[in-house]
């Protein structure tokens, strides 16, 4: 009984073995006959994306689109609403929402603000205004802020070279809200510029906004009120408005000379 129970074992095993051979016999040519993915070379199609996307092309695309919002404003002239007014057609909160959003578009295109606070106090008054000039103020520092972020920040910072620039970089980085307040409060920087600056440092972009609406409030509320007020120019709120907006011009100025040497010592 031994003898059979081996021989059957041993039988099973044998057939179990020719049962493995025989699926491994039919599975080989299976396997030999899968295609194999080849690895397909970068095209002209990736090539040209990785074109597009480069530093050096994303800011060649922000100086094409710096360039036609100049151009635009040069030719709609947006300055003649201190003249014209706002289209009568056009009033209300509609009006102060459109007033801000031309506000911060224009302002990306390097109008100066100064005009445009001045219209908002003549087309508003002092206190609408000055809500509609800080809505566009805000607005346009942070489309300049994301255009320079997004398309100039990577092919400037190998730039920034100079002793002047990499302490201004640095003040920037490391101390974005309380530099940016400065700038904001003391006049004297022009708004697109320090709004591509700090774009192309690496300030955060909650500290820039939130600095740039506290800081500007002081320097729009004047022009604002100097605005609504220019038909009464001896008026007391046209005069306080005036000192207003000389006296941080001055105070900036007067910083920016006894700080000259500390930045150039950097």
């Amino acid at each position: 009984m031994l003898d059979d129970a081996t021989t059957r074992s041993g039988g099973t095993a044998k057939a179990s073995s020719r049962a493995a051979a025989t699926e491994l016999a039919v599975a080989a040519p299976t396997a030999v006959t899968v295609p194999v993915p080849v690895p397909v070379p970068a095209g002209f199609a990736a090539r040209c994306a990785r074109t597009l996307l480069s530093p050096w092309s994303r800011l060649s695309l922000l100086l094409v689109l710096l360039a036609a919002a100049a151009s635009s404003v040069l030719l709609f002239e947006p300055q003649k609403l201190l003249a014209n007014g706002w289209p009568p057609h056009v009033a209300g909160p509609a009006a102060m929402v459109l007033f801000a959003v031309a506000y911060g578009l224009i302002t990306v295109a390097f109008v100066p603000r100064p005009l445009l606070n001045l219209a908002a106090g003549a087309l508003f008054g002092s206190e609408w205004g000055i809500g509609a000039a800080m809505a566009g103020t805000v607005l346009g520092a942070g489309i300049a802020f994301g255009l320079g972020r997004l398309l100039g920040q990577e092919a400037l910072r190998p730039l920034l070279r100079g002793r002047l620039l990499k302490a201004a970089d640095g003040q920037f980085s490391r101390h974005g809200f309380r530099s940016m307040l400065a700038v904001r409060l003391f006049p004297g920087v022009p708004f697109w510029a320090a709004n591509y600056a700090a774009a192309v440092s690496r300030m955060g972009y909650v500290p820039f906004l939130l600095a740039t609406a506290i800081g500007s409030i002081p320097n729009v509320a004047a022009y604002v009120v100097a605005g609504a007020r220019a038909s009464t120019p001896t008026s007391p709120a046209f005069l306080i408005a005036l000192a207003c907006i000389a006296l941080p011009a001055l105070a900036g100025a007067v910083v920016a000379w006894r700080k000259r040497h500390h930045l150039r010592g950097r």
